[in-house]
């Protein structure tokens, strides 16, 4: 299929139809929801040991050195090894983190150091399964199929975060804050069921596979000579620097000091902001390429518009509407930049690209993390958001304008789409 045909969001989600993929999907959602759940849990637990924003920070810096340190080596493994035991390993050490964190408070004993410590080995299995799943997906549907498939991932992935935080605020009102670990260990069992029945990835030529052995400078130097590809990490370091750190980092005590509310409180906010990541997920299937970057644009400004109305402490429900629509403009613009850089990135390289994609937004956030938690504790909250705001706007306003006109032209690694191929072995399962 050519990259210039037309096709609507309903044969877009044809790639369903991909038995391996829909395993992996069901798996995924299943997996995703209790990681959610513990996401939203650790972070309460912080925000109850400690009122410093900076501690918070920390702990999203303890996970983020492993995975500054280790993704390009995450993804090299993805390109040499079989991504299905790399994912395996990952799932049964996060097991253990979520099984251990959970004893610990069932116990009554836990302490800021534990979490940091737990982080890092979080960060150490991420650094490997992140880039090993964005490498997968692509490998699974087909080349032709990449920016539906990533889209339905992403989507999956919001989707989860619209019930997990949700079922995870009132697990621990009801059961205690142990429940949401345990239950996260549980759901990784899906996606292990789902990844012992992948099939194995065919093998490419002599060629091809020599190039996956190559070195993990060879992902730094593709993405340094394509342009859009530069663009597109370019804009996700800026999110992960500027915005994500407010979200995720900084938004339990922001629940808990600005609007004066508890764990079910923090729970539905995560759950409401899922639902505009999930709506933003979506809608890219099906999405014309020229339509990408000025979607962007306008997302970018509403991104910015959202994060300073926060810095006003409006009211709870008003807060809830706003972080749906800033959920909304951050899901589109990461799964549209994930979309851009996989469809230009060889096949034989993609682990190392993804792993520099990857980067470019987990790399940034132990210093995003400390350093937006540290502003506000300088200068105050409300005025940290709106300098985040400001900053992030002109960055990726002025990023996209340049390259605009070739985000919307095909990569040099999609001219070949056209032709006709022999179908993945995914394909035929």
């Amino acid at each position: 299929m050519s990259a210039e045909v037309k096709i609507t969001p309903m044969h877009a989600l044809g790639v369903l139809r991909n038995a391996a993929f829909r395993r992996y999907v069901i798996g995924s959602l299943i997996s995703d929801t209790g990681s959610w759940m513990q996401v939203m849990a650790q972070g309460w637990v912080m925000a109850m040991l400690t009122t410093k924003a900076f501690w918070l920070g920390m702990a999203n810096f303890a996970a983020g050195i492993p995975m500054l340190a280790l993704t390009m080596v995450g993804g090299m493994a993805a390109d040499r090894f079989d991504k299905r035991k790399i994912l395996l390993i990952t799932q049964f050490v996060q097991i253990g983190i979520a099984c251990g964190i959970g004893f610990l408070i069932l116990k009554g004993q836990i302490e800021i150091w534990q979490i940091l410590l737990f982080a890092v080995l979080l960060g150490i299995s991420n650094s490997f399964e992140m880039p090993t799943q964005s490498a997968l997906v692509p490998e699974l549907v087909g080349r032709d199929q990449i920016q539906n498939g990533i889209s339905i991932d992403r989507s999956v992935f919001h989707g989860s975060r619209v019930i997990g935080p949700t079922i995870g605020g009132y697990l621990i009102k009801w059961l205690g804050l142990a429940s949401a670990f345990f239950a996260n260990a549980l759901s990784f069992v899906a996606l292990i069921i789902a990844i012992l029945s992948l099939p194995p990835r065919s093998k490419g030529t002599v060629e091809e596979e020599e190039k996956r052995a190559s070195g993990i400078v060879d992902g730094f130097r593709f993405v340094a000579k394509d342009v859009p590809s530069l663009a597109m990490v370019t804009l996700i370091a800026t999110q992960s620097l500027c915005i994500f750190p407010i979200i995720t980092v900084m938004m339990p005590l922001y629940v808990r000091l600005v609007l004066h509310r508890g764990a079910d409180g923090l729970g539905s906010l995560m759950g409401a902001s899922a639902v505009g990541s999930l709506v933003g997920s979506i809608f890219l299937i099906g999405l014309p390429r020229n339509k990408r970057v000025p979607l962007m644009m306008v997302n970018a400004l509403a991104i910015s518009l959202v994060i300073t109305a926060l810095s006003f402490g409006p009211s709870f429900y008003v807060v809830m509407g706003l972080l749906i629509v800033n959920s909304l403009g951050l899901a589109t613009n990461f799964g549209l930049c994930s979309t851009i850089v996989q469809e230009r990135a060889p096949d034989y390289l993609r682990g190392r690209v993804s792993a520099v994609f990857m980067l470019s937004f987990v790399g940034m956030m132990p210093f995003a993390g400390l350093g937006v938690t540290a502003l506000s504790d300088a200068i105050g909250m409300r005025t940290a958001l709106m300098v985040a705001a400001i900053a992030y706007g002109v960055t990726t306003l002025i990023v996209l304008a340049r390259v605009r006109k070739q985000c919307a032209e095909p990569g040099v690694c999609e001219t070949n789409i056209g032709t006709p191929a022999a179908p993945s072995a995914a394909a035929t399962v």
